[in-house]
């Protein structure tokens, strides 16, 4: 039997949100969370048995949740506001140039898409998989071509 998921939105959600926000305590990813753990429930409906869909969404948000904060402790928190500032180099006209010869330099021999790559994950916060299924590679192919691109920008940096 199909699962009425707008239903349970409605009648499971509040739990859910609550159970997103004591594990994740911060309420724009607690929202995130929430919408996750919907969508997955969407994905397997078929697959679903309506047996005790409290204790299903439980177990679905519980794990999302801790699969957010296992992704966050290996990819810190990165202030996007202070990268932009750097790439742009808002006031500072000499690092402007310095971060625009620098990042030329990083990126003068790789494939546009690894700018995009770099883009997506860095700038835009976006995940491995996520990034990796709007570029059109495999997770793994991403994970790569962004350690390269560390090492070269390392190298770069000493130099």
């Amino acid at each position: 039997m199909a699962i009425n998921v707008e239903e349970y939105y409605k009648k499971y959600g509040p739990m859910v949100l609550r159970r997103c926000r004591t594990l994740l305590s911060n309420e724009d990813k607690a929202l995130d969370a929430m919408q996750d753990v919907f969508i997955k429930l969407i994905k397997k409906d078929s697959d679903l048995m309506d047996n005790s869909p409290s204790s299903l969404l439980y177990r679905i948000a519980t794990n999302t949740c801790l699969n957010i904060l296992r992704s966050e402790k290996r990819r810190p928190h990165i202030n996007n506001d202070e990268i932009l500032l750097n790439v742009a180099g808002k006031d500072d006209h000499e690092k402007r140039v310095l971060t625009n010869h620098f990042l030329n330099r990083l990126f003068e021999e790789e494939k546009e898409s690894t700018r995009v790559i770099a883009v997506m994950h860095y700038v835009d916060g976006l995940t491995l998989e996520e990034t990796a299924s709007q570029i059109g590679l495999s997770v793994s192919g991403v994970r790569k071509r962004l350690r390269n691109l560390r090492k070269k920008g390392l190298i770069l940096k000493e130099v």
